[in-house]
């Protein structure tokens, strides 16, 4: 937890620091100052709404025991088995098969499934898949990943600014180092997300459920059949891929460096081996 925590923490310097910078290029003492401000609302802004902004970039819709009884049956009964508060439940309608956690911490989270992955996992399959949510929520993954998100996405957005509004012509490295934010924004966010821990997440999921097989056989089937399928969100928002329990990305130009997934096949080979 501590781990996470700092991870969090020097994300946040790190945004602080680059916007000073970007902000003396653009602006002189005066944009300094104007953007350190900026990232210092950025920041807190991000460590509290973050999650809600991410719901939203998704049109993720809140569900509960009423309107979608089996899922929300399955998560509490996964919540008790990892000794974690109940989460808020959320549906987003998109056909690829996919999940996510988001939150600040575990008594302020939520779990996240598409509509497409409710219609091609099996309940045994969807079990593993959520386990795997609830740990990213026990390992408290979930503020980094969130906040990283949020950030990322913040510092490409300074970066197309800076290209429309930088005076070019009379500053020709405004420019250029305003092109370097977008892939500098995933470069931090390659830093902060560690693909161990998606490893790890396989692992206590696969305690949670207590079935390591069904986490593998529902990644086998996403893997298999996300592709072809795009993520709207996830493609227009790259940032937040990384939150996604599969790559959402096409990989197609800049959106590649998003990719924070460590290969799929290793991931069921890892479970495979765990003891039944």
């Amino acid at each position: 937890m501590f781990g996470n925590w700092f991870k969090t923490g020097l994300l946040m310097a790190a945004i602080m620091a680059l916007f000073g910078v970007v902000g003396a290029m653009l602006g002189g003492g005066g944009g300094m100052t104007l953007a350190l401000l900026i990232g210092l609302g950025t920041n807190f802004w991000a460590y509290w709404f973050s999650d809600k902004m991410v719901l939203r970039m998704y049109n993720a819709q809140e569900v509960d025991a009423s309107t979608s009884p089996q899922l929300f049956a399955m998560v509490e009964e996964l919540v008790r088995r990892a000794a974690l508060p109940l989460p808020k439940v959320y549906l987003v309608d998109e056909a690829q098969p996919n999940a996510f956690a988001t939150g600040r911490n575990p008594d302020h989270a939520a779990v996240a499934v598409t509509t497409g992955i409710l219609q091609l996992l099996s309940a045994r399959e969807l079990r593993g898949v959520l386990a795997h949510e609830l740990a990213h929520i026990k390992h408290r993954d979930i503020l980094t990943s969130t906040i990283t998100a949020s950030l990322a996405g913040a510092i490409s957005a300074v970066g197309w600014f800076g290209m429309a509004g930088g005076d070019r012509a009379r500053n020709p490295l405004v420019s250029i180092v305003v092109m370097l934010l977008a892939p500098l924004a995933a470069m931090l966010l390659q830093m902060a997300i560690s693909r161990s821990r998606e490893y790890e997440a396989d692992q206590e999921g696969a305690a949670i459920c207590g079935d390591p097989r069904a986490l593998a056989d529902a990644l086998a089937k996403i893997e298999r059949y996300a592709q072809g399928l795009p993520l709207e969100a996830a493609e227009q928002h790259p940032a937040t891929a990384q939150m996604m329990i599969i790559n959402p990305l096409s990989g197609a130009g800049l959106k590649g460096l998003f990719s924070t997934h460590p290969a799929t096949a290793e991931r069921i080979r890892r479970l495979l081996a765990l003891p039944l």
